[in-house]
């Protein structure tokens, strides 16, 4: 496996779950994921513009593999509310099911035609 195979898994923040569904679909639609988890109901404390804040928000993760992160992170800024959206990359372990992570890096694969990146 090269270093752009290795899996990475984005954690992101959204202000619902409706919002998180946005930014999933518009990722793992150009292929930039191959899945993503959305975890209602997180309560969030955090600064912001010198103030702190608290709000409900939704925990998105996208499931992709490291050589697309960067693009995966620009397509959630663009689908993304937030003028500055949290969008962490986390490295994980190599040694899942390796069935799901051949599927994982098969989803994720550029391919011709009219439905890949």
């Amino acid at each position: 496996m090269t270093d752009g195979d290795r899996i990475v898994l984005l954690y992101c923040t959204a202000a619902s779950v409706v919002e998180a569904e946005k930014v999933a679909e518009a990722v793992v639609g150009q292929r930039l994921a191959a899945c993503a988890n959305i975890i209602p109901g997180m309560r969030s404390l955090y600064w912001w513009q010198g103030r702190l804040e608290k709000g409900e928000e939704a925990v998105l993760i996208l499931k992709t593999r490291a050589s697309l992160a960067e693009a995966a992170t620009e397509a959630v800024k663009a689908a993304h509310s937030y003028s500055v959206p949290c969008v962490l990359p986390l490295p994980v372990g190599q040694d899942g099911n390796a069935d799901y992570l051949a599927w994982l890096l098969a989803e994720t694969e550029p391919e011709s035609g009219p439905d890949r990146r």
